[in-house]
């Protein structure tokens, strides 16, 4: 399946069949995640795949009792690095040493982003971006692997990092449910007309429908 038809052909499921995901679907899903940008490659989002039934069964009550979490034979759990600045040097040497940019470049990006992303708030944000463009990546790919997702926020943050070990610097953005169509799920949903929602040619203090 072709990207555009992927992206088009996506919807989010409540209802899954009992087939279960293989190991080397989910690396394909994880593999198309990380594709996605982050603010200076810093990488921020890290994936917590919860499989076993026991294990999402006790998600499920995390989950305020969601029945497609417990049905679902593979949920992911997004999250975001709050420190990912703290160690971006070695993301920074990996693209040296792949011939991205020189060390001088390196040396002035790692400085920064460690300046930059030390603000508590700046790095909440750009660890949700990340986590959140990642996670659309991965759903595409999922839909053009013949499976349904279903992203999701209705979740108790606190408990899952306690329940799961998840350590402090890891913020959860999202989970998603990922399997085969089940029965019950609605079609796409609608989306509004092309027209409703881009403003073409915009220019400074030129008035618009968003204006």
């Amino acid at each position: 399946m072709d990207t555009l038809t992927a992206i088009k052909q996506r919807f989010s499921a409540n209802h899954f069949s009992s087939r279960p995901v293989s190991d080397e679907m989910l690396v394909t899903l994880i593999d198309a995640a990380r594709q996605a940008p982050s603010s200076f490659n810093q990488q921020h989002t890290r994936f917590l795949a919860v499989q076993d039934l026991a294990a999402r069964q006790t998600l499920r009550a995390i989950a305020y009792n969601q029945a497609k979490v417990e049905e679902a034979p593979l949920v992911l759990v997004v999250l975001g690095d709050l420190r990912a600045h703290e160690h971006f040097a070695e993301v920074a040497q990996a693209d040296v040493q792949a011939g991205i940019y020189n060390q001088s470049l390196a040396d002035y990006f790692v400085d920064t982003v460690k300046n930059g992303y030390a603000d508590p708030a700046r790095a909440h944000d750009e660890a949700i971006r990340s986590g959140a463009l990642a996670a659309m990546n991965l759903m595409t790919a999922a839909t053009a692997l013949g499976l349904v997702t279903g992203p999701m926020i209705g979740f108790d943050a606190a408990k899952l990092k306690k329940t799961f070990a998840i350590a402090e610097r890891y913020l959860p953005v999202l989970m998603i449910t990922v399997g085969y169509n089940g029965e019950g799920n609605w079609p796409k949903k609608t989306r509004r007309p092309v027209e409703e929602l881009l403003v073409r040619d915009a220019r400074p203090g030129q008035r618009h429908l968003l204006s």
